[in-house]
């Protein structure tokens, strides 16, 4: 049957399931009252802030009872309990509790579980599933009534065909489902089956690998065995369509039909038997295969070489006597296996009495040590005394079998990784920043609130690195990357099958995440080297080819397989640098315009009036601008601000510095005029002063609206400079005009400086020349230094230095020009007097 054919049997038989055959049940009136009794699916529960369900069958086969129609129909019987089941049961407690005792995976938040052991039974695997989704004790589709925590995934099933049924259901609520077994192709369709994840490969890679491990051996004449049901069909044809393109043979292809109830296993052994083919593939499922091995074994088949599909491949229940002559020599595929660390004690530390899932650990327990614990029916009926009573003290330390062997885990690691990837999810979750987040205007949730179409985003994009180096995602279609293990049944010196792994033969390990193959020349393809992705760049899978460019506002991670968003900066209010300089320009304003005050009210004084008072009111307005121009810098450069701090800053200083050249003119064109016969006399008018003061500022406006005419600056998002940051600043557009505007005031300091140092020895006791040399040789000391700090900074870095050079050089022109004066007038009253100005003795 085609895959468009097997998906609509499916929908078919789902619409006849809820539409006809389970009534509604989702009407507000019921609340959380199901009627019904409850039946006795074995389930264990461990709460926690988050519950994970799952779906782990203890047995793999179950014996129903035949119906009379007279009576309700009875519960089936579980049979085969096998170890390596019981392990995930295992496995799951142990990595939970790992997780919980992490402090950096999601802390502060404790992961439950609520597992359910179904025997590999459709209806049971259908109906935990169902109680699951209903948090009650009944299985009611379209119904939902959890009081308690949050169960935001489930993991299962083990089969594929029942997990394709259930990923109909569960893709329909966008419910995140991951499999640790199931390998069917068909589950790769994200049309179907949304919320579909596995941590095991899909079948298509195991089928060409199959296919290609029988070529290689040179088996040209092959037959073909697979159950029916979706695994074995879909997985045998892959098999056989590229067997038969190589140009090899298919002797015969056989289906086990578990739909008959003594299978067909009797005619399947026979043409095995009789056939002249002597490799057999085989794409099973272990409880499936049993009947006909069996039958192989009565039927006393040899010479046989059997190709085993992953599922049965590496089955310790099988390596026993009866199959030896029959399975010797086997080689198949097998999930990749791998350790967990300190697993080993835990498993061997296992209670019957204090762990949880009693029923299952007694179980394990009893056919571990050969013995039987005490109950009520050992009193009630005949009881085989040769049978020895389970104390619960049996030391499992002491057993050296596949009951406690943990070397190498296969099925159970991949239910291992799911779990992880589940914390990982959910770590993601809760670490979301409010803004950034991935739902509805940048919104996050946590783990109280956590819907499964929430989680289902988080778990699409997880990237985990394992404990034993190995990196986990998933890809478009909900598979992760395909890594499997070729294993050999070889007859040990005890007489007994042992799984082998056979050795891999690579010219060159594959590439991790992160790194891209390098071709080596005049080498073969299969040997290259493994080189990291250039800065910017990422591979999200292994043996990439090429490397990935990250968008231009996101940068790699630490591993280079993900792109994360840049981090944003500036120089802002809020972060301590920029609040306190943004605090000391405010405060600094107050100094200047506190002076004014102080000259209005002394301006009648000799100090005020000798040292010109309109002058100096010019120039403490000229500095409390200087000192408010800083605050354009701090904050988002937006256009606006970008477009005008320069200028702010130019045109403030322009008027302080010709405020002070003028200041120095006129100190000496009043020293000058007042020899007698002097001919400066007329160059000592307060109008000169104002002349070269306008003068000087419109030549340094005239700059600055032809820099903002021609070159305005913008605000540039800045990519380049720091890999990982995007540095929002303001583009000056030409720094030509900007070290024009500040070598201009350069220039008038300079001149100023330089008049005022030849003036300094005029015979005054106050000589305004002197303070003036010193304020401008601070003025140009501060910027002179300004130029290579700036060169060598970056980002906020450089804004910053530029607002420290503003105050800076402000605070100096306060100091020498104005300090002494207040200093005079608030502290020595009697120095503010025309005679000590003058030299003269004060009487």
């Amino acid at each position: 049957m085609s895959s468009r054919g097997i998906f609509h049997l499916y929908h078919s038989v789902w619409h006849l399931i809820i539409c006809y055959i389970i009534p509604s049940s989702h009407f507000d009136r019921l609340g959380c009252k199901l009627k019904g009794s409850d039946s006795e699916l074995i389930g264990v529960e461990n709460l926690g802030d988050v519950l994970i369900g799952a779906v782990l069958p203890m047995h793999i086969d179950i014996d129903y009872p035949e119906v009379s129609y007279k009576e309700p129909p009875q519960r089936g019987v579980c049979k085969m309990f096998t170890f390596e089941y019981f392990h995930h049961f295992q496995v799951l407690q142990f990595a939970l509790d790992e997780i919980n005792r992490n402090i950096d995976l999601l802390p502060n938040v404790t992961l439950g579980f609520h597992v359910f052991d179904t025997c590999s039974g459709l209806q049971l695997e259908l109906d935990a599933t169902l109680r699951l989704l209903t948090g009650q004790n009944q299985s009611i589709p379209n119904y939902s009534c959890q009081e308690k925590p949050p169960l935001p995934v489930i993991i299962g099933h083990s089969v594929s065909t029942v997990s394709i049924l259930m990923a109909y259901i569960l893709g329909l609520y966008k419910y995140p489902q991951i499999s640790h077994f199931s390998t069917s192709s068909l589950l790769s369709d994200r049309t179907h089956f949304p919320s579909f994840f596995r941590t095991v490969p899909n079948d298509v890679f195991q089928s060409q690998g199959l296919a290609k491990l029988v070529l290689h051996f040179g088996w040209t004449w092959v037959g073909l065995v697979a159950v029916n049901d979706d695994y074995g069909e879909l997985g045998i044809q892959a098999v056989k369509k590229d067997i038969l393109s190589a140009g090899a043979c298919i002797a015969f292809t056989e289906y086990i039909m578990t739909n008959l109830l003594n299978n067909n296993v009797l005619h399947l052994a026979k043409i095995i038997k009789d056939s002249t083919a002597k490799a057999v593939v085989v794409f099973s499922t272990v409880s499936d295969l049993v009947p006909l091995l069996d039958e192989m074994v009565k039927l006393n088949v040899s010479g046989k070489i059997f190709i085993a599909s992953e599922s049965w491949s590496t089955i310790k229940m099988l390596l026993v006597e009866k199959y030896t002559p029959l399975l010797s020599g086997l080689i198949g595929f097998s999930f990749h296996s791998s350790t967990i660390p300190r697993f080993q004690q835990y498993l061997n530390s296992v209670n019957p009495f204090s762990a949880l899932g009693q029923a299952w650990v007694k179980i394990f327990w009893e056919n571990t040590f050969g013995c039987k614990f005490f109950n009520q029916n050992m009193v009630n009926n005949p009881w085989d005394n040769s049978s020895k009573l389970c104390t619960g003290n049996e030391d499992l330390k002491s057993l050296q079998s596949s009951v406690n062997d943990v070397s190498n885990l296969r099925s159970a690691y991949s239910l291992y990784t799911a779990i992880y990837l589940i914390a990982k999810a959910l770590h993601d979750l809760q670490t979301c920043q409010d803004g950034r987040g991935p739902f509805y205007n940048g919104s996050c949730t946590d783990y109280k609130s956590v819907k499964p179409w929430q989680l289902l985003y988080y778990i699409q994009n997880v990237h985990l690195r394992l404990s034993n180096g190995r990196e986990v995602f998933f890809d478009k279609n909900g598979d992760p990357p395909a890594i499997y293990d070729i294993v050999n049944w070889q007859l040990g010196a005890d007489g007994m099958m042992h799984h082998v792994k056979v050795p891999t033969s690579v010219c060159s390990e594959s590439c991790p995440s992160g790194f891209r193959r390098l071709v080596v020349r005049g080498a073969p393809i299969c040997c290259f080297q493994c080189v990291p992705c250039p800065p910017g760049e990422i591979s999200n899978q292994t043996d990439s080819i090429d490397c990935t460019k990250c968008p231009r506002d996101e940068w790699p991670n630490h591993n280079k397989d993900k792109c994360l968003p840049k981090l944003i900066e500036f120089l802002s209010y809020e972060e301590t640098l920029g609040g306190t300089l943004a605090a000391i320009s405010a405060t600094s304003a107050i100094i200047p315009v506190s002076i004014f005050g102080l000259f209005i009210r002394y301006k009648t004084t000799p100090i005020v009036r000798a040292n010109n008072y309109s002058l100096s009111c010019v120039l403490l307005v000229s500095l409390t601008l200087c000192f408010l121009c800083s605050l354009v810098f701090i904050g988002y450069p937006q256009p606006k601000k970008c477009l005008l701090r320069q200028a702010t800053f130019g045109i403030a200083f322009g008027l302080c510095v010709s405020c002070i050249l003028a200041k120095t003119f006129m100190v000496v064109f009043a020293f000058m005029a007042s020899k007698p016969g002097s001919s400066l006399r007329k160059w000592a008018n307060p109008r000169v002063s104002y002349t070269i003061i306008a003068f000087c500022s419109l030549l340094q406006l005239l700059l600055c609206i032809c820099w903002l005419s021609l070159y305005p600056p913008f605000t540039e998002y800045n990519t380049r400079t720091e890999p990982g940051l995007i540095i929002i600043e303001c583009n000056e557009n030409s720094p030509i005009a900007f070290w024009c505007m500040l070598g201009y005031l350069g220039f008038l300091a300079t001149f100023s400086f330089l008049v005022a140092f030849l003036a300094r020895h005029l015979p005054d006791n106050f000589n305004e020349a002197k303070y003036i040399t010193f304020s401008m040789l601070a003025f140009l000391s501060v910027w002179v230094s300004f130029i290579p700090a700036s060169l060598s900074a970056r980002g906020k870095y450089i804004v910053a230095m530029e607002v420290f050079a503003i105050l800076s050089s402000s605070w100096a022109l306060v100091v020498f020009m104005f300090v002494p004066k207040c200093f005079i007038i608030l502290f020595r009253p009697n120095m503010n007097s025309k005679q000590h100005l003058m030299g003269r003795p004060v009487g």
